[in-house]
């Protein structure tokens, strides 16, 4: 039983780790829009890492 539930839980946890690029991109999304690209990446990255630990806490068995 715990051999079927391992790769379920690798793809749970590499697919949390899309957050941080995806928070890169849409942190420079926001940069190019304000005129503020360096800031944007900034708050892009920081947010996709905050919601990458946060899913992992959450996902924890």
């Amino acid at each position: 039983m715990s051999q079927e539930a391992e790769p379920k839980k690798k793809s749970r946890k590499g697919a949390s780790a899309l957050f941080i690029p995806a928070g890169l991109f849409v942190g420079m999304g926001i940069g190019f829009a304000t005129g503020e690209l360096v800031p944007g990446l900034f708050i892009g990255m920081g947010a996709g890492f905050l919601l990458f630990a946060l899913v992992m806490v959450l996902i924890r068995d």
